[in-house]
């Protein structure tokens, strides 16, 4: 129990989630003061495009692709009238290319129509367009319009895992007890957060715990035999 400055028995038996998660967000807070969004973009509609890319593909690879990507179509209307085929060789190394183009073209061909160019600020309506699930569709209500969204990406499910928050994969069920447990106004931070820590310290293989400043918070380290 000594080697815990806060005490890991007593966090793991004792203190409820809603406890450990304001210790949770004081830590992670410390170490990154500024979260931001890792897909880089500047229009509303490229943010869309790029989190339509990032489904099973690292940010990193994305963030190579869409400079050429947003150079060759500048606007929302410019993906709407684009061939299909056109969009697919730029984002060829993304993987699953061909569903990416075709939805990315879809859906700003639905935005172009029937939103007047205007990402919608509800969830339900973004999941009206194709290739668009809860996790893109929080990303872009949390991050264009400042609403409280919960995103949960592969970092995210596995810290909310490891660190005894969650007991579950499942992206939907990660959102709803994040949900709970999250003050509103934190809750999208906190996921930004959650990404960069999962990149540069609890990776999904080979964790380094032993450097990490979560570890007295975290029942995965905790249950590591020393």
């Amino acid at each position: 129990m000594s080697r815990s400055k806060f005490g890991n028995f007593w966090i793991l038996n004792y203190m409820t989630k809603k406890e450990k998660i304001k210790l949770l967000i004081y830590e992670l807070a410390q170490l990154y003061p500024n979260p931001v969004c890792a897909l880089f973009y500047s229009k509303p509609h490229e943010l869309l495009v790029a989190a339509r890319l990032s489904a099973q593909c690292t940010d990193k690879r994305v963030n190579l692709v869409t400079p050429a990507l947003f150079a060759r179509f500048q606007s929302l209307e410019d993906f709407a009238d684009a061939k299909v085929c056109e969009v697919e060789e730029y984002v060829r190394s993304c993987g699953l290319y061909k569903t990416k183009a075709r939805d990315i073209a879809g859906a700003c061909k639905i935005l172009r129509d029937d939103y007047s160019g205007i990402i919608p600020d509800s969830i339900d309506e973004l999941l009206k367009l194709p290739g668009i699930g809860r996790k893109t569709a929080n990303l872009l209500t949390g991050t264009l319009y400042g609403k409280p969204a919960v995103v949960t990406d592969t970092h995210v499910i596995r810290l909310s895992n490891r660190l005894g928050l969650a007991h579950t994969k499942d992206p939907a069920k990660t959102e709803t007890i994040l949900r709970k447990l999250l003050p509103e106004d934190e809750s999208l931070n906190f996921c930004h957060r959650l990404v960069f820590f999962g990149r540069e310290v609890c990776k999904a293989q080979n964790p380094k715990c032993g450097n990490c400043g979560l570890k007295d918070l975290c029942v995965y380290h905790c249950n590591t035999p020393l």
